[in-house]
């Protein structure tokens, strides 16, 4: 990763957005998340991440480290009961869940378009049982590439993922995905509509134009209508779990309330 930077709105640069908060938290509170791997790849590159940190701040770095935690949450638990078990990571990026949460037996799929795992992959090389997928999420082939039979349990993670898709592209996905995986378990992130004004109100003041959201859903029912092989195992806010630190500013403590109680986004 060299200092050559093209602004906040490359590709590479929206994809160290993450790294970097779970870089930075994890130096703060690592009781909360401790990941090496991010730690580990930003010590070791020459990117300048002071405009991330300029516009993120400690709310969107404990946002980073909080769907992280959750996800990690999500994958233990599905370990626990599956120790073989197959892991898909939906829109992979550069993260780094897979060198948290190995059971030495799992087997993972990083799955995102081929440019993404392109530059992944300069920082991240592939391992034993972690495989890079390079394929949209749209194109449905990867479903069939995956060595599972229908009646074997997949796990499905997507985190930070959706937002930035039309409501009808995730609807075709997760359908088609019922079908070809259908002991699969779906895990990922969405805001409610008013949340999705909020967080687009956040991104335009940001200045990237390019990375406006759109995919929100109005609560498990709304998914749940989209076929009758869909059952929401559980719903949660996002912040629920996470203990609201004095040292924080007042007014990340406040916005993660609000997003609670507005049921911005959730699990």
């Amino acid at each position: 990763m060299n200092g050559q930077q093209g602004g906040l709105q490359s590709v590479q640069a929206t994809m160290l957005i993450p790294l970097w908060g779970r870089s930075h938290l994890s130096r703060l509170y690592p009781d909360i998340l401790n990941d090496l791997e991010a730690i580990r790849i930003v010590d070791g590159s020459a990117y300048d991440f002071s405009a991330i940190e300029r516009t993120y701040g400690q709310y969107g770095g404990l946002s980073c480290v909080m769907r992280a935690r959750l996800i990690d949450m999500r994958v233990r638990a599905y370990s626990a009961r599956y120790p073989q078990g197959t892991v898909v990571n939906i829109g992979a990026g550069l993260d780094t869940t897979f060198s948290r949460v190995d059971n030495g037996a799992m087997r993972w799929y990083n799955l995102d378009l081929p440019n993404a795992i392109a530059y992944r992959q300069t920082l991240i090389a592939p391992r034993a049982r972690s495989v890079d997928l390079a394929q949209s999420m749209f194109d449905y082939a990867w479903m069939d590439e995956l060595p599972v039979r229908g009646d074997e349990p997949v796990l499905l993670v997507a985190g930070g993922v959706f937002w930035y898709f039309e409501k009808e592209q995730v609807r075709e996905l997760i359908q088609r995905m019922v079908v070809r995986i259908p002991r699969g378990e779906l895990f990922f992130d969405a805001a409610s509509p008013f949340g999705m004004r909020f967080a687009n109100r956040k991104v335009r003041k940001s200045g990237n134009k390019d990375a406006q959201m759109h995919f929100s859903l109005r609560g498990p029912s709304e998914l749940e209508a989209w076929s009758p092989h869909i059952h929401t195992a559980e719903f949660q806010t996002f912040w629920g779990s996470m203990k609201r630190d004095a040292r924080w500013h007042l007014s990340t403590r406040m916005t993660m309330y609000l997003c609670d109680l507005g049921r911005f986004a959730g699990f």
